[in-house]
């Protein structure tokens, strides 16, 4: 398998873009190579392989986009709701402070959990609790956190679960897209790492169009 160049993808597609482009339309290189085996059929063959890869290169680029706007979205929520429940749980503490049980029910006895999956659990038990239960719901309005407050933020979790859906989904569509891009690159690579090859040979007494082809040539 042929050896990426030190060059952007952007770079190596835009080379071998022109390379081909020349190949097929500049008449003295377009009848020199064809006598080495690339007339326009094969040329044409070489275009097509490239667009495939541009084409991966862009989808690679739209879904990578999209990944980072979805984990953007997922972000955001996440730290609304942290704030929140940040707040909520350090009223619910001062208000229950001496009342163990409930500080058990609302799940709020030691620290908050850093892993999302375990922290995210320990959100919907305080929410599902303070919400089943009208004798917290009336002490907790004593620091002023109301009913519509519990239910907004526990609505908020689901949002959250839907953003991070999203943001998964982007993300494995994303993977998929740049598997997809790597391998169009390489089968291109392979297929302009023989045309070069067989385009030095050919035009070893015009050497100088091989820069018509992408290639820099020694003075």
């Amino acid at each position: 398998m042929a050896t990426r160049p030190m060059i952007s993808e952007a770079q190596s597609l835009e080379q071998y873009r022109i390379a081909l482009d020349n190949a097929q339309n500049q008449a003295q290189i377009a009848a020199i190579l064809a006598e080495f085996g690339y007339d326009a059929e094969t040329i044409n063959e070489g275009k097509t392989l490239w667009q495939n890869a541009s084409d991966a290169y862009t989808l690679n680029k739209t879904e990578d986009v999209e990944t980072s706007q979805a984990y953007a979205a997922f972000a955001s929520k996440k730290e609304e709701l942290e704030n929140k429940y940040r707040m909520h749980r350090k009223k619910a503490k001062i208000i229950f402070r001496n009342d163990v049980l409930i500080l058990e029910q609302l799940g709020i006895k030691g620290s908050i959990p850093q892993a999302y999956l375990r922290w995210l659990e320990v959100l919907k038990k305080f929410y599902a609790s303070a919400l089943a239960n009208e004798n917290i719901q009336t002490k907790l309005l004593r620091l002023k956190l109301n009913t519509d407050e519990l239910l907004a933020s526990n609505n908020l979790i689901s949002e959250l679960e839907a953003a991070r859906g999203e943001y998964l989904r982007e993300k494995g569509e994303s993977q998929d897209a740049t598997k997809a891009k790597d391998q169009a690159l390489a089968i291109l690579d392979d297929w302009m790492s023989d045309f070069y090859a067989v385009a030095k040979i050919a035009l070893e007494d015009n050497i100088q169009l091989m820069e018509s082809l992408g290639k820099m040539v020694r003075s």
